[in-house]
């Protein structure tokens, strides 16, 4: 879980920096991707037509970052919550070649949920949001969510599903995997990659994947839980 301001993060990325830049990405943190179709059939202005306007259900708000004013509410919908946000890379779980402790100083070896088979999760493969740890701000129990619950993600005219695999500070909110972030075209260098602002969270409620670890059970679920959210937002139009 990243908690540093963007201002920590830049001065961390400084120190680490090598004194002459590489003339091309390095592979170790590749950079955003080149724009790509969604995983289904409901597209992002769909969804974010969906999103106007906040009915807020958190007594409080959040803050995107250690430092910032607390701005972030959480929204209610038919079926689903959501925030807008940033996205802070998170590289938790099990150490892989791009997320560890020397790509991330931050890094943990632990995630709040685990796989199916008890194994840690890999962030560097599985997209997967975090979810501030319940607090009197928000409680995200109440509403059924969990971890292997279902997420979309909007950024930049692109829709991503993803499952909930880890908790973060209490009044923090924005957070990814570096696999989520790669989906969306974000740079997920733990360092000095994320998002500062953009991207739509939406989480189902009393959703749930059998396996945390299957994303495409996720794309599938998300999907069909998506065409019902833009469906009721139809009928009531």
């Amino acid at each position: 879980m990243r908690v540093q301001s963007l201002t920590l993060v830049a001065a961390s990325a400084a120190l680490l920096a090598p004194t002459t830049l590489p003339a091309a990405p390095s592979p170790h943190h590749p950079r955003s991707e080149p724009a790509a179709r969604d995983e289904g059939e409901v597209g992002a202005a769909d969804l974010l037509a969906r999103t106007r306007g906040c009915a807020q259900v958190s007594r409080g708000r959040y803050r995107s970052d250690a430092g910032a004013r607390a701005t972030i509410p959480v929204c209610g919908l038919p079926g689903a919550v959501y925030w807008k946000a940033d996205l802070d890379i998170d590289c938790d779980g099990r150490p892989t070649r791009r997320c560890n402790r020397r790509t991330d100083p931050q890094f943990s070896p632990t995630a709040a949920y685990a796989q199916s088979d008890g194994r840690r999760l890999n962030a560097e493969r599985l997209p997967y949001i975090v979810l501030p740890a319940p607090s009197r701000i928000w409680d995200h129990r109440a509403k059924g969510l969990r971890g292997g619950s279902v997420a979309a993600l909007v950024y930049r005219g692109r829709v991503r599903y993803a499952v909930v695999g880890d908790t973060g500070p209490r009044d923090l909110i924005g957070e990814a995997s570096y696999a989520a972030a790669r989906q969306l075209g974000i740079s997920a260098d733990p360092l000095g990659g994320g998002a500062r602002s953009g991207v739509t969270y939406i989480v189902f409620e009393n959703s749930r994947v059998g396996r945390i670890e299957d994303h495409a059970a996720a794309v599938a679920e998300g999907e069909r839980l998506a065409r019902r959210l833009v469906g009721a937002g139809a009928r009531v139009g």
